[in-house]
């Protein structure tokens, strides 16, 4: 691992362009966090999946690694949150379906969905490394053509995307672009949004997750996301980097010492439907029932960025309010869209593709659809979403060969309907009263 040349600073010198960074921001975490996902799911479970007992214990220990660093990709993607409602953006949960060959981001990056192996590990590396450090992305990434980029930064008013050379390259950037702004408006008016609209350890339990006001606290916020994910400063070794180092390395002995040791099912990205943001051929899912379990997957995706957005609104919801979709969004992510994922993995994609199962691809039908304006109308229809999504599961369920675990889901969705239904958020009020 050499290091690298540094690439040109990051230029943020309005209000405009830090919200356009920030989001560009919010876009990398999520993608990252649903490629982190997509390997965790493709891992197989069981030893009658050519496991032995102590391979698989290692499996599972993998499976816990990895998701603890998705986990922190989401405390990032809140985070990045914090920091947009703080100077006065809005959430920002949207991003473009999978796969993105450089189209959003600089031109080395590439967001894709891969089954843990060699290929992942090595690109969740590259990903991940230290600012300065020289690390190669994986072998089929790096020889996939690159998309010809739609975008060229201009000198103007109108913000566009910049090139960054590593994660810790775009928030050293956003950073400093703070630390101008805050000389250019003043501190005060340069935060000109409410600590009340932001995510906290009071609503989702994280210790780290911390409310911005000020340069400092946007200063603390970024370096948490920096040291979580390269490290602080040249110490990676317990930062996100490190534990993909860790499990790379013992991955490639474990297959040195046993060639036909295969840790991931046979996964492939699968698709419900086409979609125009999408320019390179994906697979589509010819499985009747896969493709089902797979269309609930993505509902139910869907519902919890919706009810993330609705939480970063904060528009005239009481505290109990707050906590619910905070609640509700986590169950539907731990109780629903986890155990969903599993699932598909284990289905066939279909006779168009035999041999192969289903990984979830987190589909995106309706860019931009994630705000519901309104608080009232925003309750009754995610509430009444939730309901249709749990009434599916239970006719799923009844299936030929549906999957286990689908009545668990059902009644997750059924509880997290009614506990964000207009009736229950009534009764809250008038419990308050």
């Amino acid at each position: 691992m050499k290091s690298e040349e540094k690439e040109k600073p990051i230029e943020i010198d309005n209000r405009s362009a830090l919200i356009y960074t920030l989001s560009d921001a919010a876009t990398l975490e999520h993608m990252v966090m649903c490629g982190y996902l997509f390997a965790t799911f493709s891992l197989k479970r069981e030893e009658s999946e050519r496991l032995s007992a102590q391979q698989l214990n290692t499996v599972q220990r993998w499976d816990r690694a990895l998701t603890a660093v998705a986990v922190q990709e989401m405390l990032h993607l809140a985070l990045v949150n914090n920091l947009l409602s703080a100077v006065g953006g809005p959430p920002s949960f949207d991003r473009p379906n999978f796969p993105q060959r450089s189209k959003y981001f600089p031109s080395a990056v590439q967001m894709v969905l891969l089954p843990f192996g060699e290929d992942a590990l090595r690109h969740s590396l590259f990903l991940e490394r230290p600012e300065g450090m020289k690390v190669e992305d994986a072998e089929a990434l790096i020889n996939a053509p690159a998309e010809e980029k739609k975008t060229v930064q201009l000198e103007g008013m109108m913000p566009s995307h910049q090139e960054f050379s590593s994660v810790g390259h775009l928030y050293r950037g956003i950073e400093q672009g703070i630390h101008e702004l805050a000389k250019k408006y003043g501190e005060r008016n340069l935060f000109v949004g409410s600590r009340k609209a932001q995510a906290t350890k009071k609503f989702f339990g994280w210790d780290k997750l911390v409310p911005v006001s000020d340069v400092s606290s946007a200063t603390a916020a970024i370096e948490e996301i920096i040291i979580e994910g390269e490290g602080a400063r040249g110490d990676w070794k317990k930062a996100h980097f490190g534990k993909f180092l860790a499990v790379y390395e013992e991955y490639k002995k474990m297959r040195e010492s046993d060639p036909d040791f295969e840790p991931a099912r046979p996964v492939v990205p699968a698709y419900v439907r086409y979609h125009d943001d999408v320019t390179e051929p994906i697979v589509k899912i010819s499985d009747p029932l896969t493709l089902r379990v797979a269309d609930l997957f993505n509902s139910t995706y869907e519902i919890m960025l919706q009810l993330l957005t609705r939480f970063f609104l904060h528009v005239g919801t009481t505290p109990a309010e707050l906590e619910v979709l905070a609640n509700t969004a986590v169950d539907t992510m731990y109780s629903g869209i986890r155990p969903l994922g599993t699932y598909l993995t284990a289905l066939p994609i279909g006779p168009n593709l035999p041999g192969k199962t289903a990984g979830p691809a987190f589909e995106i039908y309706r860019r931009h659809s994630y705000l519901i304006p309104h608080r009232r109308t925003a309750w009754i229809i995610l509430s009444e979403r939730l309901a249709e999504l749990s009434e599916y599961c239970a006719w799923l369920k009844m299936l030929p060969q549906a999957p286990p675990g689908l009545a668990e889901i059902e009644e997750v969705l059924k509880k997290c309907g009614q506990a964000i239904s207009p009736r229950a958020k009534t009764a809250r009020r008038r419990h308050k009263n």
